[in-house]
């Protein structure tokens, strides 16, 4: 590690100690996420390291139960389900979340703080109490139990992770390349679609993929909500575990895990490119 020159001993010392800290924090946080993907190639039907495994015996190692998860018809609905459900959800909520994102902006906007913390109140509020409140209501309206419940509610619990994304986007925008559209002649849905949209792109992306990680991951809302014919990966997972334990279940989190790696990767590339965007429209 390279220190600048006027650094003191005990400066030099502490910065040490800082990346560390650091990096001692990330391996606590990615040591049982990252565990699980050796364990998905065991030959054996076991949740631990064999000795085959620990001595990398390649005849310890297997793609059997990554097989066996396209061979079996639960697993292929889960993940249909999940993706289905998943991207709808994802399009209700970016666009329910972006037009909520843009209206709060305004400072002109009456009770502004009040209803930004109604509408993420679903992040705070704890989700079990979500989910039993879901249920009741879709209960009423004899939706429970159906696709359409099911997204509705995933819509729900994404829209506040737009509005987040998009409110941060919507910082450093120049309205007056609003009114200077205005001004020209635009009509209203002209500059939204034209000199809104392009400028806040990145981050009504990144919010639609926080979006769909928030469904594709999420269990709970599905436990009380889902049919039979709803199951999703989680719901599937947390069936495996309390019916038939296999390592099925670690290969698919592995497969959960890469998926949701790329969409942060594709997140932090959405990041910095806003950032730039910003940076030239100021320079």
């Amino acid at each position: 590690m390279h220190f600048p020159q006027y650094l003191t001993l005990m400066q030099k010392i502490g910065l040490y100690c800082l990346c560390g800290s650091a990096w001692a924090g990330l391996i606590f946080l990615m040591l049982p996420i990252l565990i699980i993907i050796p364990l998905s190639f065991n030959i054996e039907p076991y949740f631990t390291f064999t000795e085959g495994m620990l001595a990398l015996d390649s005849d310890a190692y297997s793609l059997k139960w990554y097989r066996e998860i396209f061979n079996n018809e639960q697993w292929i609905l889960s993940i249909k389900n999940s993706f289905y459900i998943g991207i709808m959800s994802t399009v209700i909520a970016t666009i329910l979340g972006t037009l909520a994102a843009i209206g709060l902006s305004n400072s002109n906007m009456p009770f502004q703080r009040l209803i930004m913390a109604a509408l993420l109140s679903p992040m705070i509020v704890p989700l079990i109490i979500t989910a039993a409140g879901m249920y009741f209501f879709y209960a009423q309206l004899n939706i429970a139990g159906t696709y359409l419940g099911v997204i509705i509610a995933h819509a729900a619990l994404g829209t506040p992770f737009v509005i987040i994304t998009v409110n941060a986007a919507l910082a450093g925008f120049d309205y007056s390349l609003v009114r200077a559209s205005m001004s020209l002649g635009a009509s209203p849905v002209t500059t939204f679609f034209n000199v809104i949209v392009p400028l806040i792109r990145p981050g009504v992306i990144s919010g639609a993929l926080f979006a769909f990680i928030t469904s594709f991951d999420e269990v709970v809302v599905v436990l009380f909500l889902a049919g039979p014919e709803q199951r999703t990966i989680p719901r599937q997972m947390f069936s495996g575990l309390r019916e038939q334990i296999n390592p099925s279940i670690l290969a698919i989190a592995t497969l959960l895990i890469i998926v949701s790696a790329l969409m942060l990767l594709m997140i932090e590339y959405l990041r910095r490119r806003g950032e730039h965007i910003r940076t030239g429209e100021r320079s």
